[in-house]
């Protein structure tokens, strides 16, 4: 009688269970607002992407608007896209 592999409940070719993938996090100045919370972002290494607004900084109603230096996290593997997490404190700004 021969032993036959049974597949396995849980994909082990793409790592554990439960890891999320690691996102590279840049630092960018918004300079173009788009529709449905979505902004164009020059990063600090001179990319331009397009970053969205995350849920957190919807739920928080936190606006942003053109001129904003902004922390976007982008994905290893679309680094023409990415989301924003966190709205920087300007210098000359009381907010």
């Amino acid at each position: 009688m021969s032993y036959i592999p049974l597949p396995s409940l849980v994909d082990t070719s793409r790592g554990l269970p439960g890891m999320k993938e690691q996102k590279l996090i840049h630092e960018g100045l918004i300079t173009e607002s788009l529709p449905n919370g979505m902004f164009r972002v020059r990063l600090d290494n001179e990319d331009l992407i397009l970053g969205y607004a995350s849920g957190r900084i919807r739920r928080s109603f936190i606006r942003i608007l053109p001129g904003d230096r902004v922390k976007i996290e982008v994905s290893r593997y679309d680094s023409t896209r990415g989301r924003i997490i966190y709205r920087l404190r300007n210098k000359d700004s009381n907010d």
